[in-house]
């Protein structure tokens, strides 16, 4: 008796059909699917937006909080503008009576450019750093100037026991002179500090600026100074310290960073001690 093998499979037709439904079902999936993937694709760049300008604005008020009184200045018109200041490394009181030394800090005319440091704790001071003394105008001119207009004098040395300073002429204006016999030091190495807004602009829903730390470029701001990019993605940014912030001490900054379509913007208020 003769048998036959019958062969069975999918017909073209079939196949077919399997595809077309398949493909159904997986735009059916995709639909259902594409707002839940969208949101958290929103999220997660909403965040990393928040953490970068979170950062960037923490940094800048640490240091801020640090400035020698009445050195902080805004230049340049926002949103593509800068903030300047000196940041102190530490500090200390000068000898203002002679108490059976003769190493006291004599102001003006017949002044002298060595005293001593009184009270416990002694502050860390190098022949490379630079001391403030009396800085009280408010234009953030004097703590920049080292002529005898201004505040600002490098230190040359250090004796008894690193408790005795010598530094640069001239002498200190008679007006520098203050009852709290305070000292700010300025770190020789890192000097003035600019955080600066720049290339600030939106393209193809993106923040195209930045917002830039610079150092140890002296004490006038120049563009080949050692640098760090704090924040990208900038689209807006405000600094602002007029007259009525001023008078509260308060630096105001606003940051707004924008990624495909996506904005974030921190405010915060810097507090600024300008009791010298």
């Amino acid at each position: 008796m003769l048998t036959h093998n019958r062969q069975s499979g999918f017909t073209l037709v079939e196949m077919i059909m399997v595809i077309v439904i398949t493909g159904i079902i997986g735009g059916m999936v995709a639909v259902f699917l594409k707002a839940p993937i969208d949101q958290y694709m929103d999220v997660a760049r909403r965040a990393e937006l928040t953490d970068i300008a979170d950062t960037a604005i923490r940094r800048m008020a640490r240091d801020v909080r640090t400035a020698v009184p009445n050195s902080v200045r805004v230049t340049g018109a926002c949103p593509v503008c800068a903030v300047e200041f000196l940041p102190t490394r530490d500090g200390g009181r000068y000898r203002a009576n002679s108490g059976g030394n003769n190493n006291i800090l004599i102001f003006g005319s017949g002044g002298t450019t060595t005293f001593d440091i009184v009270g416990t704790g002694i502050p860390i001071v190098a022949n490379t750093d630079y001391i403030v003394v009396g800085s009280t105008q408010s234009d953030g001119v004097p703590p920049y100037d080292q002529t005898g207009t201004g505040v600002l004098r490098q230190v040359t040395a250090m004796v008894n026991g690193n408790t005795t300073i010598t530094f640069a002429t001239p002498v200190f204006p008679v007006w520098a002179e203050l009852p709290s016999q305070r000292f700010d030091v300025v770190d020789g190495v890192q000097q003035a500090v600019t955080y600066a807004c720049e290339g600030v602009n939106t393209v193809n829903q993106n923040g195209t600026g930045q917002l830039v730390r610079y150092w140890n470029y002296g004490f006038t701001h120049t563009l080949g100074a050692t640098k760090a990019i704090l924040a990208d993605k900038v689209s807006a940014c405000t600094i602002d310290y007029a007259i009525p912030n001023q008078r509260f001490g308060l630096l105001a900054v606003r940051l707004t960073l924008t990624s495909s379509g996506e904005s974030v913007s921190l405010y915060n208020e810097i507090h600024v001690n300008n009791a010298p």
